[in-house]
């Protein structure tokens, strides 16, 4: 039996082998995850079609697939790793013929068509040193380098390149021997690159802007600290401040819609529904999971929500579809003690909250100078769409729903 890379979502078509949890000649049940395929969102296991022994493996760590390519083979049932031996070669064959209808997404690596784009090399004309002549990203840049490269070169992909020259590729300065043998390179991945690759985009794209507000958190923190033993009892998750600010943000998005809208060619696509993603730090990167129509959610419900897509999160076990689809996100920095921030956007949101610590400051109250519990909030905002006018008033309804809690029960 073939096993083939899976649908792995919407806008998704490509994926990086992560690491195999078998080897050729294990035995595995049916179900039993036998390969990780890490995508630019989230981290995928590919379960076993069946029970049997792995017999072939055809794609190694770090190869780049595509979706329903081939990669290994099982031999289904109870038999040893002999006759999975026999079968492989036959069953190798149809893989091996089908490889030409996938060979445009897996005979390069994303680096290695991304440098070619940029630079106008074919990498049909380069050397390959990679495994079976594969030509790798060191082999593209040392061929960008090389002096005598650039005019063969450039004049192939010039048209291609006309109406946006690519900048120039930037080849890592060599460092000295004594610093080279402490140095350690890993491979980015695929997460990572596109967080990279779409924080740059929203740079690039929006004009964007950032302003700024402070809140007297007195009141929320009194609220919590009265009813959390209640609150985890009767519910079974902590009460945290994201179903506060989650709530705030709803109530402010409602009366500002172009703070919850989006820009869509030559036309603002304005939302009537509030998809709030949540920024969730893991090892691997900064995921964002939505939680959908939170208009609609008490603040129990989207602490609840929240809970598991922390802890689903930490785990790598996030759906792409809980990813997609968000209209507005909160990214809380304080929990890492940030003071203050400027967030990049959630591209192609037009506005992301940035949370941050708790610290008490002095604050003048009555005529009276008196500490209070305050958090500086952050609201980067295109500019494109969003006025400035907007982005204060959303920024003050923010402020005074979480100063007055009353109001986020009232809905007022």
């Amino acid at each position: 039996m073939e096993i083939r890379v899976p649908t792995l979502g919407e806008s998704v078509t490509e994926a990086t082998i992560g690491r195999w949890f078998k080897k050729p000649g294990d035995a595995v049940a049916a179900d039993e995850p036998l390969v990780e395929l890490e995508t630019d969102k989230v981290t995928v296991e590919v379960p076993a079609p069946a029970a049997g022994v792995l017999a072939q493996v055809l794609a190694n760590p770090g190869d780049a697939v595509g979706v329903g390519a081939v990669l290994g083979l099982l031999q289904e049932g109870a038999g040893g790793a002999k006759p999975a031996a026999k079968a492989a070669p036959a069953a190798a064959a149809p893989a091996v013929a089908a490889k030409p209808a996938t060979a445009p997404a897996v005979e390069h690596g994303p680096a290695v068509r991304r440098i070619a784009a940029e630079s106008g090399i074919d990498p049909a004309t380069v050397t390959g040193t990679g495994r079976d002549g594969r030509v790798t990203k060191g082999d593209m840049l040392a061929a960008a380098a090389a002096p005598a490269a650039a005019p063969v070169q450039a004049p192939v992909p010039a048209p291609a390149r006309a109406p946006a020259p690519a900048a120039p590729i930037k080849v890592r300065a060599p460092s000295a021997p004594d610093d080279s043998a402490r140095e350690e390179r890993v491979r980015m991945s695929k997460l990572r690159q596109t967080i990279a690759r779409r924080l740059k985009e929203a740079q690039n794209t929006a004009a964007m802007l950032t302003t700024f507000n402070d809140v007297d958190m007195s009141a929320v923190m009194n609220l919590r600290n009265e009813y959390k033993t209640q609150f985890e009892k009767k519910h079974g998750a902590k009460l945290g401040f994201m179903g506060f600010f989650v709530k705030a943000c709803v109530q402010a998005l409602r009366e500002m819609p172009a703070v919850n809208a989006e820009i869509d060619g030559e036309d603002i696509v304005y939302k009537n529904y509030y998809h709030v993603g949540v920024a969730v730090g893991t090892d691997k990167g900064l995921v964002v999971p939505v939680v959908r129509d939170a208009d609609r959610l008490t603040i129990a419900e989207i602490e609840k929500v929240i809970t598991s897509y922390g802890k689903r999160a930490r785990d790598g076990q996030l759906t792409i579809e809980e990813m997609q689809g968000g209209t507005f996100t909160i990214t809380n920095g304080g929990v890492y003690g940030s003071l203050m921030s400027t967030p990049i956007l959630n591209a192609p949101q037009s506005a992301i909250l940035g949370m941050h610590r708790i610290e008490e400051r002095p604050v003048v109250r009555g005529g009276q100078i008196v500490a209070r519990p305050m958090m500086y909030l952050a609201l980067s905002y295109d500019h494109r769409i969003i006025d400035g006018k907007d982005a204060v008033t959303f920024l003050v309804r923010v402020k005074e729903a979480l100063e007055d809690p009353t109001r986020l029960v009232l809905d007022v």
